[in-house]
């Protein structure tokens, strides 16, 4: 059956370009921080899901192998660009409701600026919870749909339509951007597993008379003075969460990295050329360094023999 859910795709835009200009240094600086602040600083292998051109990329330089996925492989074509050759670094075109992983391979699973793509919360972080190791950390940063200046408007009755800060369903303002109420995200995670292990408020200043007439200096110095003790309030516009897995994973071959994204096998064989599926003869090219790996762009493809 084919998933029809609709997924954000940034294929042929210039996002890291045009969407982080200097009007936004102020976000990436203070982002930067709380990923940071919440990161544990080594591990065995760390995946970041919608990494686009690899902005966060330089902040997992003590983890011994790094994945960087995304829905659009020319946003890792322009990752790999960027970052240049890094023996640690892997780019791979999936998909968050159908990871390429086998169960339990990594232990760090981080997502920034993805929830607000993510139309079924619940799905999302199944899949991340399997590909996760029991006891690995996921550390997540969402678009809070109950921030002040929401609440504010809701108070002087200059809401947005369809835009209430306390109700527990999203606010999708425009496709395929939405805002989460903190309760809902919370529960989703605890159903999929996971327990708070910490939490940030970040982007306290975003206002843009604020960015003009302030010094980004010194916005980013008050933003990280006060992420943690005003975090309990969650009334900023982003929140950065670090969770742990308790749940119980089912045990899976310990020398599996890949699983086909079209029938799930873990018997595939890795080539210069990519991925080929043993059990359903797919193939999964790897073009340009990024190993494709969508199921959709696959269908029917044959194995190479």
């Amino acid at each position: 059956m084919n998933d029809t859910r609709p997924r954000c795709d940034y294929e042929g835009s210039r996002y890291q370009d045009e969407f982080w200009t200097p009007d936004r240094t102020y976000e990436d600086r203070v982002e930067r921080i709380a990923l940071q602040r919440l990161l544990p600083p080594r591990g065995r292998r760390l995946i970041e899901i919608g990494a686009g051109a690899g902005r966060l990329a330089s902040l997992y330089e003590g983890y011994e192998e790094v994945y960087l996925l995304d829905y659009a492989r020319s946003q890792l074509e322009q990752a790999a660009h960027r970052l240049g050759h890094d023996p640690r670094i892997h780019y791979v075109q999936g998909d968050i409701y159908n990871l390429p992983f086998a169960s339990g391979f990594f232990d760090t699973v981080v997502t920034v600026r993805v929830l607000h793509h993510v139309v079924d919360l619940g799905a999302a972080f199944e899949e991340i919870a399997r590909i996760l190791a029991p006891g690995g950390i996921y550390i997540t940063e969402y678009a809070n749909k109950r921030n002040l200046k929401a609440i504010l408007r809701w108070l002087l009755r200059r809401a947005r339509p369809g835009e209430n800060p306390f109700s527990l369903d999203p606010y999708e303002f425009v496709p395929l951007n939405l805002d989460y109420h903190p309760a809902m995200v919370d529960w989703e995670l605890r159903i999929a597993g996971f327990v708070h292990h910490g939490e940030l408020s970040a982007s306290f200043f975003r206002v843009p008379l604020l960015k003009r007439v302030v010094p980004t200096n010194l916005l980013v110095a008050l933003d990280a003075r006060l992420q943690r003790p005003l975090a309990p309030l969650r009334l900023t516009p982003s929140i950065f969460v670090r969770t742990k897995l308790i749940r119980q994973q089912r045990a899976t071959d310990e020398m599996a990295r890949w699983r086909c994204p079209t029938c799930h096998s873990l018997h595939m064989e890795e080539t210069k050329e990519g991925l080929a599926c043993h059990d359903c003869s797919r193939f999964y090219p790897k073009e340009s360094g990024v190993y494709v790996l969508r199921a959709d762009l696959i269908e029917g493809a044959a194995s190479r023999s």
